[in-house]
């Protein structure tokens, strides 16, 4: 077949749908399709090409109508999941977690490349920068972290 437009071809009967999916797209773009996922809009569009070139005399069944928009109804719902989850992680602030360390033990990296251990009493946020602040005074920029633990109780 040389045509590659989706709207040039004309399915022949058939009642399997699993090979409906690859049949509707041009040979170029099952070759561009192949190295990613197909999106929501992908998967309307191709539904839509499915009914419209559907045979008459033997339509798609009710059942497989219902899976396909099952299955975009889940997609959708995945997609708009996953925004909404990408944007909750992009407004935590660390902070919170940082809060969690005060009264705990904390091994860090110092200035002059030793490993030292002390007692967080406060964390401190100044322009977009959080630091801790341990029990001799020092302030620790919580990165340079590299264990907390519990305080030792003597």
């Amino acid at each position: 077949m040389a045509e590659t437009s989706i709207g040039a071809r004309t399915p022949t009967p058939s009642t399997q749908t699993s090979s409906t999916t690859s049949y509707y797209l041009s040979d170029k773009q099952k070759t561009e399709k192949s190295g990613s996922n197909l999106g929501k809009d992908d998967f309307l569009k191709l539904l839509m090409k499915q009914l419209q070139h559907q045979d008459p005399l033997k339509p798609m069944e009710d059942r497989e109508f219902i899976a396909q928009m099952a299955t975009f109804s889940s997609m959708e719902q995945l997609t708009n999941l996953n925004k909404t989850m990408s944007t909750f992680v992009g407004l935590q602030d660390p902070m919170s977690m940082y809060v969690g360390w005060i009264g705990k033990q904390v091994t860090y990296s110092a200035d002059d490349h030793s490993e030292k251990t002390a007692l967080v009493k406060s964390v401190k946020s100044s322009d977009g920068q959080y630091l801790l602040v341990l029990d001799d005074g020092t302030k620790v920029n919580p990165w340079d972290v590299t264990a907390v633990s519990t305080a030792d109780q003597k």
